[in-house]
């Protein structure tokens, strides 16, 4: 018995591996993306109605946090657009909403949906160093890393997979969900392959911060400023991202590509 279910969950995983079209890397995606967009609806909902949101109307840093995901948004799906990749966006209504909070950090949800804290903006400095960090959570939700880390951590639970797993009856998997895609979620479900996401996600926020007109070499600035903001870091190999020192290392060795691709922002006259 033992040996059959062994066998089919290979088979359903190997069934539902595919090769991300934008990084190249075989994934796993066991559901639709129309089913974590759905679900993080509701969770961004229930952040938003719990923090303090800051006003793109009266407020300047939220204004400029809408202004640069927008720009980085349509970047994103003019490249997808290019390589006949539209359908990939299918579901996505970006949101851009800057909150009132110390810590420094930044998301996005599957669907589009973005939060910048306001504590972060003191290390970024600037537009370009805030498009890098935007590029790289946005990337998480379109190179569904999301889907690749819930769908391991399902499997890892034996859950069985269903269209309607995210349900208020199913404790378990509404657990899972909230420990990858809450803003409180701390620790990936498996280090080594969040570490892979975040470069991954470096390497192509980079590009796409570069496509919507951002200079990329504030990227490593950025970093340099991160690495120095104080507060003590666990070691690598226990961390869920990278050092600071091999993400800056990673993100030279991605600078020309970036650069290749950068158009600066015509000045408004």
């Amino acid at each position: 018995m033992k040996k059959l279910v062994l066998f089919v969950l290979t088979l359903v995983v190997f069934e539902a591996c595919h090769n991300n079209s934008i990084t190249g890397r075989k994934q796993l995606a066991l559901f639709p993306e129309s089913t974590l967009q759905k679900q993080s609806v509701t969770e961004y909902r229930s952040f938003l109605s719990q923090n303090k949101v800051l006003s793109e109307n009266v407020n300047k840093d939220a204004e400029m946090v809408r202004r640069v995901g927008t720009r980085i948004s349509k970047a994103i799906t003019d490249y997808y657009s290019a390589k006949g990749l539209s359908k990939e966006l299918e579901g996505y209504k970006w949101e851009f909403n800057l909150v009132d909070s110390k810590e420094v950090n930044a998301w996005c949800m599957p669907g589009g949906k973005v939060v910048v804290y306001t504590g972060l903006l003191p290390i970024t400095q600037n537009e370009a160093a805030l498009a890098v960090v935007l590029g790289h959570e946005i990337t998480h939700a379109v190179a569904h890393h999301g889907n690749e880390r819930i769908s391991q951590a399902v499997i890892a639970q034996g859950l069985a997979v269903t269209g309607d797993i995210f349900t208020s009856n199913n404790a378990k998997a509404n657990s899972i969900f909230k420990g990858i895609f809450s803003p409180g979620a701390q620790l990936a479900v498996l280090l080594p392959n969040s570490r892979k996401q975040e470069l991954e996600a470096d390497h192509f926020g980079l590009n796409f911060a570069a496509m919507a007109g951002y200079n990329p070499r504030e990227a490593i600035s950025f970093w340099q400023r991160m690495s120095q903001s104080g507060g003590q870091k666990p070691p690598e190999f226990l961390a869920t991202h990278p050092s600071d020192a091999n993400r800056i290392t990673q993100l030279q060795k991605h600078m020309e590509e970036a650069l290749a691709l950068y158009k600066p922002i015509s000045p408004v006259k």
